[in-house]
């Protein structure tokens, strides 16, 4: 029966979010019902509220949440009533890359994602006066109090860890930290550069200082940020603001160039720089998301030299085996996500966006009010 929850809803594009009351049905034969503690937030959340993703409205967004599961489906065998989740991204499990376990890379994640309903086109919640809420955002939409997740992509976590810390796991913490670990892999010494410190190039640069990476330059225009970047174990940083020798700086540390850098600003002109700062045979990663149509060049002949340039989708990660792997570091204290993080309540969710999309806060958390139901 259908039962109602509280929810940030976006009822047109680039519109506020409006706290509201919503039903959510209770789960399918395959489904969680899972009580959300909290929910990162980040810029694909802000993008989907600004219609870049063509989701429709009204929608709940939210893609980073963690939480309790409080029912499972009859065919649920992997979770139980009181297991703590992180909710990951979705995938379909029979195209060629799901098969080939590269689920990160599925061929219809797109459609998952952003199409705000579940594979048979049902939304997982609805208004009070029964009208759809497109509301399954990464098939998951965690800007509420409750919500519905299938249970191929949840990962249960260990239950003495900070749930309310655990959601940005989810997208930014793996991707970041995936794109090093998973992907990189780079050896004790291994020069490393990210360019730009947000979230996920934190993640990323925690990662290499775990890989032992030596030196670790962070690149930014925040100066908030590089300072949080050298408390984690930046050797070097640099302000990007009105320089235009960013890639002789680089050069001039590290000597012959890096060996990995990480680009997460989506800016061409800074993704060139990124390329263009690699010693031969050394990779750069793109984690960045531009818009569709946005082009970036560099020289070819710089190839030639053995370096290397990918695109990574959440860090190359099996969210089931990754995620428990930096929860581990997370109580360790050697991916310290607290030292990153804002909270907001749910109702202040509009100023959490404002100060995501200023840089103010790199890492806004949305706790989600006690609620007895359903």
């Amino acid at each position: 029966m259908p039962t109602d929850i509280t929810a940030a809803v976006v009822r047109e594009r680039a519109g506020p979010f409006t706290i509201e009351r919503l039903r959510i049905e209770d789960p399918r034969p395959d489904e969680l019902l899972v009580e959300v503690v909290a929910s990162g937030m980040c810029a694909t959340d802000l993008h989907g509220r600004d219609g870049y993703y063509a989701t429709p409205y009204p929608a709940v967004f939210g893609h980073e949440g963690a939480g309790i599961v409080r029912a499972t489906g009859s065919s649920v065998t992997k979770f139980k009533a009181g297991d703590h989740v992180v909710m990951s991204y979705p995938w379909c499990g029979v195209c060629p890359n799901c098969r080939a376990r590269m689920t990160m890379y599925c061929l219809d994640a797109y459609k998952l994602k952003m199409n705000g309903v579940r594979r048979d086109g049902s939304t997982i919640h609805s208004s009070q006066d029964g009208k759809p809420v497109y509301s399954a955002f990464f098939q998951q939409s965690s800007f509420g109090t409750f919500t519905i997740a299938n249970e191929q992509y949840a990962v249960k976590v260990r239950g003495d860890a900070p749930l309310e810390l655990l959601g940005p796991l989810a997208c930014g913490g793996q991707t970041g930290a995936g794109a090093v670990l998973n992907v990189m892999k780079p050896r004790p010494g291994d020069s490393f550069v990210v360019f730009g410190v947000g979230a996920v190039g934190l993640s990323g640069l925690l990662a290499a200082t775990i890989a032992g990476c030596d030196p670790i330059i962070a690149v930014d225009v925040h100066e908030h940020r590089l300072a949080l970047a050298r408390e984690f174990g930046a050797t070097h940083t640099i302000n990007h603001s009105g320089r235009d020798d960013v890639v002789a700086e680089i050069k001039r540390i590290t000597g012959a160039g890096v060996r990995y850098s990480l680009e997460t600003s989506a800016v061409p002109a800074v993704f060139r720089e990124a390329i263009e700062c690699l010693m031969p045979s050394a990779t750069c990663v793109l984690l960045g998301s531009a818009r569709r149509g946005t082009d970036a060049s560099f020289d070819m002949q710089f190839l030639q030299e053995g370096r290397i340039v990918r695109g990574v989708m959440q860090g190359d990660s099996i969210p089931q085996a990754f995620i428990p792997e930096l929860v581990e570091h997370i109580m360790a204290g050697r991916f310290p996500v607290e030292r990153m993080a804002t909270f907001y309540d749910l109702a202040d969710i509009n100023r959490a966006a404002a100060e995501s999309a200023s840089g103010q806060a790199i890492k806004p958390v949305i706790r989600m009010p006690p609620s007895s139901s359903p």
